[in-house]
């Protein structure tokens, strides 16, 4: 019973003492008192407490603009903002951090957290990629300026990140016109996707939906054409087979590769009969 009577007065006194630091918190927020907010904001923002911080902050930061502590209270802004997943707002306040002192020795880092808030932004594959791409040109400027950073190897592998999401979300577009029975459309785009992307991942995947396409096209052509599409399917079959040797897509690209010989042929014999 002892105890538990320590127990509920540990409770009891808890919940006053987070009572009344929400009360202290609240008066802060109401004060008139900048000097105040801008250490109790310091304080909270060295504690962790970002969403604390970054309320005084966004009062007192107006108040401070031309003095020697805006500095530190715009980057603290900024980092509030990225620390509480505000990641737009935390962009926008790191550009201007970067453009409000050029010379400050928090600009790497606000250049690369800049960066970092677009990439946190940018969303799955199959959505508008508006932020990937932004969050790719980010990042590009901050290797080219900051070639020897400590940030340097995360970068990059947020770059390579970023871009095989641009490359999925081309290849699956090209892959949609192979999808609707497009097979032009698809074998352009195709063609235009290997092109822009040689290194990509998707590269094979690419090279079996264009040889898909071209085989539905040359299958269901008129016999004057038949015979020269056919022949550049064995073409396309050879390049998948020279690059892929142990591709996935064996099984298939053997029995369409058969069905091509076969087809030429039996156009072989109808010709010389």
């Amino acid at each position: 019973m002892v105890k538990f009577k320590k127990h509920i007065k540990c409770i009891f006194l808890s919940i006053i003492f987070i009572v009344s630091g929400c009360n202290d918190y609240q008066k802060l927020l109401n004060s008139e008192d900048n000097l105040a907010k801008y250490r109790a904001a310091e304080n909270y923002y060295n504690e962790g407490e970002y969403r604390k911080a970054n309320r005084l902050l966004e009062q007192v930061e107006p108040k401070y603009r031309g003095k020697p502590q805006a500095e530190r209270v715009v980057f603290f802004l900024a980092d509030s903002y990225f620390n509480t997943k505000r990641y737009l707002l935390a962009a926008y306040k790191f550009e201007d951090f970067t453009k409000s002192y050029p010379k400050s020795q928090r600009v790497q880092e606000a250049l690369f957290l800049e960066a970092k808030s677009y990439y946190y932004e940018s969303p799955e594959f199959s959505l508008d990629q508006g932020d990937t791409k932004t969050a790719l040109d980010k990042l590009q400027i901050f290797i080219n300026k900051f070639p020897q950073s400590e940030y340097l190897n995360e970068a990059n592998v947020l770059v390579v990140e970023l871009q095989t999401k641009l490359e999925k979300k081309d290849f699956e577009v090209s892959k949609q016109y192979y999808t609707i029975r497009d097979y032009k459309s698809a074998i352009k785009s195709l063609e235009n996707f290997i092109a822009e992307y040689p290194g990509t991942s998707y590269r094979e995947g690419a090279m079996y939906y264009e040889f898909l396409a071209s085989y539905e096209i040359a299958i269901n052509s008129v016999l004057n054409k038949q015979i020269e599409r056919l022949e550049e399917l064995i073409v396309l079959y050879n390049n998948i087979l020279r690059y892929y040797p142990e591709t996935i897509y064996t099984e298939d690209l053997t029995n369409k590769y058969n069905n091509i010989n076969n087809v030429l042929e039996s156009i072989q014999n109808t010709t010389t009969k």
